[in-house]
């Protein structure tokens, strides 16, 4: 046996039911699709066996992208879990065969309490496409099982229909990447879309400051005294006029400098690269990447140093690019 050639031929099976799904979408499809996003309620799937994982998956990434959705499974549904139905709620129902009987003994209950029925199936002739509100049917193709028994094909088509459903309503949703953000605060995609600039900067009396017309050496102690890498040089009225990082003191003791007879207006860079405090953190990481630099200033509404932002603080609150 070619283990090569029969693994690309389970590849090509799928890949073909795959592209028969694709031509078949139809106006069920967009029927569908409208009652998604009419729901007042909750997208409730449920399916048994392989399916039944899948249909896990679908509510997972309806709930992921702004569709309220969860699974259920049909033996829990008959011992309780139909509390969870109400009326204003879609039921989508999966299976190819459309004879699950797990699945298809939750129909009358179902009617009974009144949410919107959706079959999702590979056979028209199904008691669950007969029973169902609106119905979905694949078209005709072959499981990638050499024996054509087990699900391969068919979950594949599903899952790949239940992204796009989940998708496009997402998208006519405008569902945004602030949104997203707010549904996954934890891990790093969370942090890039959640974490503000405000949120990790070094404030108040954390803030590394000099007046304009200070010695180099009062910069060095600010700068010592706050543990940054950096320090603002401002005005009277607190506008940034400069900045002097922890590399410029190097250089600059390096050259023999007097630190006590320096004013930091001499010496600092001026016009520097800053950030309002109210940008997210993962663009001031983009732009200290970009300017090959570890800290930023960070500026108000009014363009007045509030505080400082580094990035190993960015980097330590978990977020990456």
């Amino acid at each position: 046996m070619d283990l090569i050639n029969e693994a690309k031929n389970v590849f090509d099976i799928e890949i073909n039911a795959l592209q028969a799904t694709k031509q078949a979408i139809n106006k069920d499809f967009e029927k569908i699709l409208e009652l998604i996003l009419s729901c007042k309620g909750k997208v409730i799937l449920t399916g048994m066996g392989k399916p039944g994982h899948i249909a896990t998956k679908m509510a997972a990434t309806f709930a992921s992208l702004g569709t309220p959705s969860f699974f259920m499974h049909p033996s829990e549904a008959q011992h309780g879990d139909l509390g969870m139905i109400e009326k204003k709620d879609i039921v989508m129902l999966m299976s190819y065969s459309g004879e699950s009987e797990e699945v298809t003994k939750l129909i009358p209950v179902l009617k009974e309490i009144g949410p919107i029925t959706i079959a999702i199936t590979g056979n028209e002739h199904s008691t669950l496409a007969k029973s169902c509100d609106y119905k979905y049917v694949f078209p005709h193709f072959e499981e990638a099982c050499y024996m054509h028994l087990a699900p391969t094909s068919s979950t594949t088509a599903l899952l790949v229909l239940g992204d796009a459903l989940a998708v496009v309503a997402s998208k006519c949703k405008n569902y945004t990447k602030e949104d997203f953000g707010l549904h996954h605060p934890a891990g790093s995609l969370g942090k890039k879309l959640l974490v503000k600039v405000k949120d990790l900067m070094h404030e108040e009396n954390d803030n590394s400051i000099v007046i304009e017309g200070e010695t180099l050496q009062k910069a060095i102690v600010e700068m010592s005294k706050k543990g940054l890498s950096m320090v603002s040089v401002v005005d009277k009225e607190n506008n940034l006029k400069g900045i002097i990082t922890d590399g410029d003191l190097r250089r600059m003791l390096e050259k023999g400098i007097d630190v006590y007879k320096v004013i930091v207006d001499d010496v600092m860079t001026k016009n520097p690269v800053s950030i309002d405090y109210r940008e997210l953190a993962v663009n001031a990481m983009q732009k200290m990447n970009e300017k090959n630099i570890t800290s930023l200033p960070v500026l108000d509404d009014d363009n007045k140093a509030i505080g400082a932002i580094l990035l190993q603080d960015i980097i330590k609150a978990g977020i990456v690019r």
